[in-house]
């Protein structure tokens, strides 16, 4: 376990809200891979997708949505902001900001600064697989560890839900 992994573990410990964290095959952390090869269902598995304002000094928040669903990234996201224009981040840029790489960033033990915004669809979930930290763990975690979290909000319509 990284450092990182270790903060991701205490933060849940201090939340007493019930988590496991499972391993996983490096190779097979990004989300519809892990879900295929574990037997896990997209409809409980989230993403964390750091998203950035286009402007001179860009402004970071890092948006939590279900698998199964799309960030909305040019309505929801930039009026969240509020900003013209707004992209997702960079690989380099997410490991900059979070400490984590695509594939195992996780809302949990974020920096205080880096807003986290939390699709309201994720909160309705019995329990969400999310990265744990490093691409060779995932979290499975009750969502309501996210309403006790300071630099949280919970955002109807962030995502909307992949048909067919």
């Amino acid at each position: 376990m990284t450092e990182l992994q270790d903060r991701v573990r205490a933060a849940l410990e201090k939340s007493g809200v019930p988590f496991e964290i499972i391993e996983c095959d490096p190779n097979l952390a990004d989300t519809a891979a892990f879900c295929a090869h574990y037997g896990y269902s997209p409809e409980n598995s989230a993403n964390a997708i750091l998203v950035k304002t286009k402007t001179a000094e860009p402004k970071f928040a890092l948006c939590m949505v279900l698998a199964s669903a799309r960030l909305n990234v040019n309505s929801t996201v930039r009026k969240k902001f509020p900003a013209r224009k707004v992209s997702f981040a960079s690989r380099d840029e997410t490991k900059k900001l979070t400490g984590m790489e695509i594939g195992g960033v996780t809302p949990i033990a974020l920096p205080e600064d880096l807003a986290l915004w939390v699709d309201a669809a994720v909160m309705e979930c019995d329990q969400i697989i999310l990265g744990g930290g490093g691409r060779d763990t995932k979290v499975i975690v009750d969502p309501a560890y996210f309403r006790a979290t300071s630099n949280t909000e919970i955002v109807p319509d962030l995502a909307t839900p992949i048909s067919g």
